[in-house]
């Protein structure tokens, strides 16, 4: 079995798996679980997610542990600490306040890999080892500058120095990041001054690469908290595994209009490939918004454009074990929600409020695929 996708259903809860297993001793999941009852108060709520998610640990994934998670809260001002406070796992957690469109107040998504060790490092990534490489995985960062571009600059700071203990660095390690931009159409310009800024001292421009990113609208409790940022690196990767990704037919280079990420990063091991699919919208090869004002449309294009930046990593959907969705307009939701259940249901995805970095996108999503290779040239996972 190489990857399957199917439901689980617990009280008051229910939760989407994708499994990759290619007869190796790391197994791979991803799971988006969702509340089934959304009249609950928060704390119900909260309960039914962490018992499904416990359900999964002790008896649907034997011997997974958790790697990574995401919580989509509707109010963080009022969850984020119950969460914190109910959730102890020892794996990396990114909490953030983008509300599940589906009318339920939290969303969880899991990495789980099995056959793996675990540990804090003294800078505080959380790393996950296996056969010479070390995942270095990050959730949540944030300080309390005096704005975006500030904020931006410490996490960036603080991040390359964290990487530097780990003998990485941003330019050779760092694979994805992720930026949670509290009021996005306000205080995204400054994250990009910042970005562009610490990635031209690092090396990172658009004659090298840059990084797979989302930088979407999010917020924490803390309404101070501007920018908030999630990341994830390899130590002990070699240059020659890791391989961008530009479907030139249809998106431009994102310097292009004055940022600096990757559409989407390929990372190949002797026996798997990882394909990170940074936040992607309804856009042309010349930079332009495609099909403005109308979200089927704008849907479909950004599909599209998944689908061939997929291609050039010769994937498929079938491949992607995990979507994210971001609308801007949440009466947007049921048509959208629609669409995804036609094309893409029993896939783990969530569907959030979230608006997009230009005012113009109503929707964006990003993803995650895994395929199995056999390249001899390079390591196992």
């Amino acid at each position: 079995m190489e990857n399957s996708t199917h439901t689980i259903t617990f009280e008051k809860a229910y939760a989407e798996i994708y499994q990759f297993d290619n007869g190796t001793e790391v197994k791979e999941f991803h799971a988006m679980i969702h509340v089934s009852e959304p009249g609950l108060p928060f704390a119900n709520q909260l309960e039914a997610v962490l018992n499904a998610y416990n359900s999964l640990v002790e008896e649907k994934l034997p011997g997974a542990q958790a790697v990574f998670k995401r919580y989509f809260l509707s109010d963080a001002a009022n969850q984020q600490d119950e969460v914190i406070v109910a959730d102890m796992t020892d794996c990396a957690k990114s909490i953030i306040q983008q509300a599940p469109l589906d009318g339920t107040k939290i969303a969880l998504w899991v990495y789980f890999m099995t056959g793996v060790r675990t540990s804090v490092t003294h800078g505080g990534l959380y790393a996950v080892e296996h056969n010479g490489f070390k995942h270095l995985w990050n959730g949540s960062a944030h300080n309390l500058a005096a704005n975006s571009e500030y904020q931006t600059r410490l996490l960036f700071n603080e991040y390359n120095m964290q990487l530097l203990e780990e003998g990485c660095t941003l330019k050779d390690n760092c694979i994805r990041t992720w930026f949670f931009v509290n009021d996005v159409d306000l205080n995204y310009g400054g994250v990009v001054r910042a970005r562009n800024q610490f990635f031209f001292t690092q090396g990172l421009t658009v004659n090298t690469h840059f990084i797979a990113s989302t930088g979407i609208g999010g917020r924490q409790a803390d309404p101070n908290v501007l920018s908030q940022m999630d990341n994830y690196a390899i130590a002990g990767i070699e240059q020659e595994q890791i391989h961008y990704l530009y479907a030139p037919t249809h998106l431009n280079r994102t310097s292009d209009y004055g940022v600096s990420f990757e559409r989407g990063t390929r990372v190949d091991y002797q026996d798997r490939r990882h394909v990170f699919i940074s936040g992607t919208a309804s856009i042309n090869n010349k930079g332009e918004i495609k099909y403005p004002k109308n979200i089927v449309k704008q849907t479909e294009r950004m599909w599209e454009n998944v689908e061939t930046l997929l291609a050039e990593a010769e994937c498929t959907y079938d491949d992607v074990c995990y979507m994210v969705v971001y609308l801007r307009d949440t009466s947007d939701y049921q048509l959208v929600h629609k669409m995804y259940e036609t094309r893409f249901h029993g896939k783990p995805y969530v569907i959030v409020h979230a608006p997009v970095c230009r005012s113009g996108w109503l929707v964006e999503m990003e993803c995650m695929a895994i395929r199995k290779v056999d390249n001899p040239s390079f390591k196992a996972f």
